[in-house]
């Protein structure tokens, strides 16, 4: 889900401000969480949209049982907190949704595409989840089946966008990491964190 840094309501970001929504990952635990997450959804587009469906944290402290919390990628707002360097407020953002999911159910959540933020950022939530008992994830921001279709993806990513591939500024993956992996890759990528 998008999750708007203030209300839901405010369609414009606040002056100084960058992000207008942070990434969310919420799983359903059980049939609680499925009727909870349509809640979220349905108030997302008829109450939160601007640019994309966004619900607040207000709205998900209501609706959160049943529901499984990750920090997400990047985009998610403990991440894009740590990368600006406001650790102290990574640490508020993710006690705050700590708060709000049951306890145990809501984890920090560490990718390696290859990305040299990711690189930067990991260290930094892992030690952030260590010193606020929360659990760790890892998992893969996927957006095609097989590595070997990259290139497909980068090629439809310019189709959607109305981009050429020989523009530099086009949006872009920064790797062909963004696929399917196995546990066993995925456990390899993540040997330093075996919990």
């Amino acid at each position: 889900v998008y999750v708007a840094p203030k209300s839901r309501f405010e369609r414009r970001a606040a002056p100084g401000e960058e992000a207008n929504h942070f990434h969310l990952i919420l799983l359903v635990r059980d049939e609680e969480g499925y009727r909870n997450l349509c809640r979220l959804l349905t108030q997302s587009y008829t109450e939160g949209f601007y640019y994309r469906p966004r619900i607040d944290k207000e709205l998900l402290a209501a609706h959160a049982g049943g529901l499984i919390g990750l920090s997400a990628c990047l985009k998610g707002e403990v991440n894009w907190l740590l990368q600006k360097g406001l650790h102290e407020q990574a640490e508020a953002a993710a006690r705050e949704y700590a708060q709000i999911f049951a306890p145990g159910e809501f984890f920090i959540e560490l990718q390696d595409h290859g990305l040299p933020e990711q690189q930067e950022t990991n260290p930094l939530l892992v030690d952030l989840a260590h010193r606020l008992e929360l659990p760790l994830v890892a998992t893969n921001d996927i957006h095609f089946l097989r590595q070997e279709d990259a290139a497909t993806q980068d090629v439809l990513v310019c189709i959607q966008t109305n981009r050429k591939l020989s523009e530099p500024d086009r949006l872009k993956f920064g790797s062909d990491q963004f696929y399917f992996k196995s546990a066993a890759e995925m456990t390899a990528l993540f040997h330093d964190q075996p919990e």
